[in-house]
């Protein structure tokens, strides 16, 4: 078997490889102006499952593209949705902060529940778009949201495995050498969002067979 066979695996994996980098890098500029991230999360899921699936289309940018342009608005309204929760889990966090004793240990342990459930779920909102955008799925922005969280909790293992993924991606980039976190932005800048997106699909194709609608 020839090395640079264009059908063999190291090809296969240059080449998806070269997709999430290219995704990675489109992600990150769609999503500068901050209010369009949402959409830019879905058009990252939507590649991303497509590759996952080898449904890719030949240009992963038009793809993309296409992906970003079809989910804008829902993209969008979900993002503001998830900055209003951040920010309500943020003011809980520190009025938590205020209390004192066994009280405040009370609190803690309720917000880090809160933390935990928003989390589980709000990891399923943008690639569940994604893929009813992709497959014409009529669902509206309340069952996207209802769907995420009913999938946070049939599908378990998938969604704590995602999140497992999630927090050692963050601390090997962030916490476990903080003097190279120039190097770690420059890396999740390249592909590491694309990179952790390609392997949470693997999980998150798993989960969805689990829907009613599946």
């Amino acid at each position: 078997m020839k090395i640079f066979d264009p059908d063999g695996p190291l090809m296969s994996a240059l080449n998806t490889l070269a997709d999430l980098v290219f995704c990675n890098i489109l992600f990150c500029l769609f999503s500068l102006p901050l209010i369009t991230a949402g959409a830019a999360l879905c058009a990252l899921y939507d590649c991303t499952l497509s590759v996952v699936d080898q449904r890719e289309e030949s240009f992963i940018a038009a793809q993309f593209w296409k992906a970003f342009r079809r989910n804008l608005k829902p993209g969008i309204i979900l993002w503001l949705i998830t900055l209003a929760c951040v920010i309500i889990l943020r003011l809980y966090s520190g009025a938590v902060g205020t209390l004192s004793g066994n009280i405040k240990n009370i609190y803690q342990v309720t917000f880090l529940i809160l933390l935990f459930l928003f989390f589980a779920g709000w990891q399923y909102i943008f690639p569940l778009q994604a893929r009813n955008s992709r497959e014409n799925r009529d669902q509206d922005i309340k069952s996207v949201l209802k769907s995420s969280w009913l999938l946070s909790a049939v599908a378990l293992p998938q969604t704590l495995c995602c999140l497992a993924i999630d927090i050692f991606a963050a601390y090997l980039s962030f916490f476990m050498n903080p003097a190279a976190i120039n190097t770690a932005v420059f890396l999740w800048a390249f592909a590491g969002f694309g990179v952790v997106a390609y392997l949470n699909s693997f999980l998150f194709q798993i989960a969805f067979r689990k829907l009613p609608d599946s």
